[in-house]
C-alpha cells in the first residue's frame, strides 16, 4: 500500500509518500513545501494544489491521509487552515483517492506512543521508523506520521492487513471471526 500523507498549512506544507509493505514501511518522497514566496494567499492555495496534483500523478498513491484541523488561538489562522486542507483533499478527489483524515494526537500517539509528544520527537520517530539517513523536515516528518499512522491503523493487532478501504479490523472484529473463537464443547 502507498499513502500520501499531508501536514496541510499556509505557509509551509509537510508532504510524505510512505510505502507499507508487511509490516515494514518505506519512504519514498519527503518534503516540506515552502508557500511564502507563492505570494497572496489564494496563490499559495493554488501552489498547494498544483504540488499535489504533481505528487499523486508522480508517485501515484493508493490512499491519501491528511491531518484534521484544531482550533488556533487565531480564528483566521484556523480558516487558513482549513482551506489549505480542502486544496489539498480537492486534489486527492480530483485523482480518485480515498481520504482519510486524523486527529494530531491520534497521529502522535500512533507514531510516538503519546498524543502530547512534541515536533522533535515526531521527526526522530520517523527518522528511526523509515530508516533515514538524516533528519526529515519537520513539516515533512509530521506528513510522514500521518502516513504512517494510516498504516499502522490499516492494519489490525493481530497484523492482518484489512481488504477494504478505510476499514481497520480490531482485536474484538478478529475474535468475533469464527476461527479466532474457542468453542466449549
Amino acid at each position: 500500500m502507498r499513502v500520501l500523507g499531508v501536514d496541510p498549512g499556509s505557509v509551509t506544507t509537510g508532504v510524505g509518500v510512505i510505502d507499507f509493505e508487511h509490516g515494514k514501511a518505506r519512504c519514498i518522497h519527503l518534503e516540506s513545501l515552502a508557500l511564502k514566496a507563492a505570494g497572496s494567499f489564494s496563490a499559495r492555495l493554488g501552489v498547494i494544489f498544483g504540488l499535489m496534483d504533481e505528487i499523486i500523478a508522480q508517485h501515484q498513491p493508493d490512499e491519501f491521509a491528511i491531518e484534521q484541523i484544531f482550533m488556533y488561538r487565531s480564528p483566521e489562522s484556523s480558516l487558513k487552515l482549513a482551506q489549505a486542507r480542502g486544496v489539498a483533499i480537492a486534489a486527492a478527489v480530483r485523482r480518485g483517492l480515498p481520504v482519510h483524515e486524523y486527529m494530531p494526537a491520534v497521529v502522535k500517539q500512533a507514531v510516538v506512543g503519546t498524543g502530547r509528544a512534541d515536533k522533535l520527537q515526531v521527526q526522530h520517530m520517523v527518522k528511526r521508523l523509515l530508516s533515514l539517513s538524516v533528519d526529515p523536515p519537520a513539516d515533512g516528518a509530521d506528513a510522514a506520521a500521518v502516513a504512517l499512522c494510516h498504516c499502522f491503523r490499516r492494519t489490525s493487532l493481530a497484523g492482518v492487513e484489512s481488504n477494504e478501504p478505510g476499514v481497520e479490523k480490531t482485536a474484538m472484529q478478529l475474535l468475533a471471526q469464527s476461527r479466532y473463537r474457542r468453542r466449549s464443547r
